[in-house]
């Protein structure tokens, strides 16, 4: 099963927005919001709801390829979230996101009994490449036990 499967599947907001994850590895994944009637805001774009819950699942699935040799050990989980509306978003929207460390210092931090915590930067762009949202996501691996 792929990430983007395995995150469809098991997290039901990324199968109610059809999110698709056209690549999802440990050093960027890239999910595509298609445009929809039913997630639109007043001015006819992608609801602001919407595209965080985007780039939100670009990041998740970054962590997962980046980490889920760690699954077994530790849980990731959000910890904070920041975002940025710069443009207006109209049509279908990709996010691309990016580690903001390295994944050894990470797994450093947790082979050392530590609960690292590590941002994954996130860029929102309209078709156009016009860049309509930045986000950071701040994650943890929570050592399980």
């Amino acid at each position: 099963m792929s990430i983007g499967e395995m995150l469809a599947a098991t997290v039901p907001m990324a199968r109610t927005l059809n999110l698709e994850f056209l690549e999802t590895g440990p050093e960027r994944a890239v999910v595509a919001l298609p445009d929809q009637g039913a997630f639109h805001n007043h001015v006819g774009g992608p609801h602001a709801g919407a595209m965080f819950t985007l780039g939100e699942s670009a990041s998740g699935a970054i962590v997962l390829a980046a980490f889920g040799d760690q699954l077994a050990r530790a849980v990731p989980l959000a910890v904070r979230a920041e975002i940025g509306y710069k443009k207006l978003a109209m049509g279908a929207v990709t996010a691309t996101a990016t580690l903001g460390r390295p994944a050894a210092e990470v797994v450093a931090q947790l082979d050392a009994g530590e609960r690292p915590e590590f941002p994954v930067a996130i860029e929102i762009r309209r078709a156009d490449g016009a860049v309509t949202g930045e986000m950071t996501v701040v994650w943890t691996l929570r050592p399980n036990g």
